[in-house]
């Protein structure tokens, strides 16, 4: 159990490393462009990322706990997230070091309430596969569980000693940080991180609950009864507690070795497909999944073989062949971290599939709204043409084909893009973290099974469907509308009535206040106040990098006095130049 001291040291060293690291990209991101050096941020943005997420990979393999998942999250965000941050933090989680066996049985045995010899036939003490919240065991069953389970080999997730602990600490650093970004407005106006951060706190706290997760593995497999595509593990009840989770063992082919999958006569572009296909089935037609379909975390099993002509992914190129083929399916395991999509979101995804599949630019804008994505007063007209010219352009097109485009009209259509994105008030809608961090990882696993992967192929079915259900209730819809504007034109003449009565009466009545000298006085206010904000994030910035970096700490401070003058004098000079 780790004691006060080194939890609070722990705390200490997270938030001094986001303070050092939000006030330096605060200096080079926003201050520095105001000043007219936007080109000197820029040229050494790629080194200072790079930097970042090294020294973060050190932080998060050093101290573990929570701080390996935020890594983990970071480093699938392929679509935000530079190349610079995300490729240094991928190999994050095969980085994490076991427990050594004498504190995991320690643990076992007083959740299970016996020594280890009789609750397990044998327990391997080499772990197989070590993560930041536990690790895991293969084990066999003793005589009587087998018998009752109708098999022996299994696998006991054992949780971290101290984990809780642990876990608490870096969840109140990390809200103490999301405080700190959600008092800038350009933060605060696009994500709640408050929000975000509670919901990765909800996710952790449940990934530490292995009754929990044993109750997820259940109704996983209840999603899937009888879909030969899917496939979980069975759990022990009987060895299973809060902390300890015995599960069947259905080790296979990782799904990520394309190698062993090509010697076992896999195709990796079917496995591609059918792995795209089923989580859009969770997502859309469950809205139930799993959240960290990562490649430890499913396998490829071989299930028996059926002839060539009948395989489970089509009719072979060459019927005549003699060889059968085997079949396979999808194995998930660890079902600590699952997400679920209420109904009214779940509806609002599939009008954006719609507006995707139909490549209408309008629709796919206002699906952004419904899902969360835009303010309700965001001015979208920019939104819309950018939308139409990306879908003209690009529309339809996988990796492998934007990776023929000429890179300079890509770099000139991202820029303009980006100029339009910035200026609308974005933000993160809740139960979006795991979603985004589902399909983040989807699509990087089949891209790297398929490189010509293409994911419209693998949304095209279910937007097809969805646009034969729509056109089926247009009927229905139009004859709601017509009835809506009958109802509409009959109303009509009598609130004309009484909109010409109240004006008669003299009860419409419109204002119109000294504009100019309330504007001009806001003016000189708000600008002060800039000044204000500026000069105490230099003078904290100078005081936090000076223990670390001198030179740079002394710069910062010395550059604070002329905000600091601005928001002192600035009034007295308005108040006699109005004079």
């Amino acid at each position: 159990m780790p004691d006060v001291g080194n939890t609070r040291a722990r705390y200490r060293r997270i938030l001094r490393f986001a303070a050092r690291y939000i006030i330096q990209t605060w200096w080079f991101e926003i201050v520095l462009p105001r000043f007219g050096l936007a080109r000197f941020a820029a040229r050494g943005r790629a080194a200072r990322l790079t930097r970042i997420a090294e020294r973060f990979h050190v932080l998060a393999v050093d101290l573990g706990g929570l701080m390996i998942k935020v890594g983990q999250y970071l480093s699938s965000r392929l679509d935000v997230l530079p190349p610079e941050i995300t490729r240094e933090l991928a190999g994050l989680q095969d980085e994490v070091p076991p427990v050594p066996f004498d504190d995991i049985r320690r643990l076992a045995e007083v959740e299970l309430g016996m020594p280890l010899e009789r609750a397990y036939a044998s327990f391997d003490p080499t772990p197989v596969a070590a993560a930041s919240l536990g690790q895991a065991h293969r084990a066999r069953l003793s005589p009587i569980d087998a018998a009752d389970m109708g098999y022996d080999d299994a696998v006991v997730k054992v949780q971290r000693p101290g984990i809780e602990v642990i876990v608490d600490v870096d969840l109140a650093a990390l809200r103490r940080v999301a405080d700190w970004l959600s008092r800038v407005r350009f933060v605060a106006n696009r994500v709640d991180l408050p929000g975000l951060v509670e919901e990765f706190a909800t996710t952790s706290l449940e990934e530490i609950d292995y009754v929990n997760e044993a109750g997820n593995a259940e109704r996983f497999a209840a999603s899937f009864a009888g879909d030969p595509r899917v496939a979980a593990p069975e759990v022990v009840w009987e060895r299973t507690t809060r902390r300890v989770l015995t599960l069947a063992d259905v080790t296979a082919i990782k799904i990520n070795d394309r190698a062993a999958l090509i010697a076992a006569g896999i195709d990796p572009k079917a496995v591609a497909a059918q792995f795209a296909t089923v989580m859009f089935d969770q997502l859309f037609r469950d809205g139930y999944f799993h959240a960290d379909p990562h490649p430890g975390n499913i396998f490829v099993t071989p299930v028996g073989v059926l002839s060539s002509e009948t395989d489970a992914a089509g009719p072979a190129p060459d019927a005549a062949s003699a060889a059968p083929a085997p079949t396979w399916q999808l194995t998930f395991i660890d079902f600590g971290m699952m997400g679920q999509v209420p109904d009214g979101l779940r509806q609002a995804l599939q009008q954006l599939m719609i507006a995707v599949a139909a490549r209408d630019g309008k629709r796919l804008v206002e699906s952004f709204r419904s899902v969360g994505f835009l303010l309700p007063t965001a001015e979208t007209a920019e939104l819309e043409r950018a939308m139409t010219e990306l879908f003209a352009r690009f529309g339809g097109m996988g990796f492998a084909e934007l990776a023929q485009v000429d890179e300079r009209e890509l770099r000139k259509f991202a820029i303009e893009f980006g100029e339009v994105m910035r200026t609308l008030p974005f933000q993160l809608p809740e139960n979006f973290l795991l979603i985004i961090r589902a399909m983040s990882l989807t699509s990087g696993m089949c891209s790297s099974l398929d490189p010509e992967f293409n994911i419209w192929d693998a949304v095209e079915p279910y937007a097809a469907q969805l646009l034969r259900d729509e056109r089926g209730n247009l009927v229905q819809a139009l004859g709601k509308e017509a009835l809506s504007v009958a109802g509409t034109a009959w109303r009509l003449p009598g609130r004309l009535d009484k909109v010409v009565d109240r004006i008669e009466q003299g009860r419409l009545v419109a204002n119109s206040p000294k504009i100019e000298q309330r504007m001009s006085r806001l003016e000189r206010t708000a600008g002060r106040i800039v000044s204000a904000v500026i000069f105490v994030g230099l003078f904290l910035g100078g005081i936090l990098l000076r223990l670390d970096e001198p030179v740079w700490g002394g710069i910062l401070l010395g550059v604070s006095i002329v905000p600091l003058l601005h928001a002192m004098f600035a009034g007295v000079f308005g108040r006699r130049g109005a004079g």
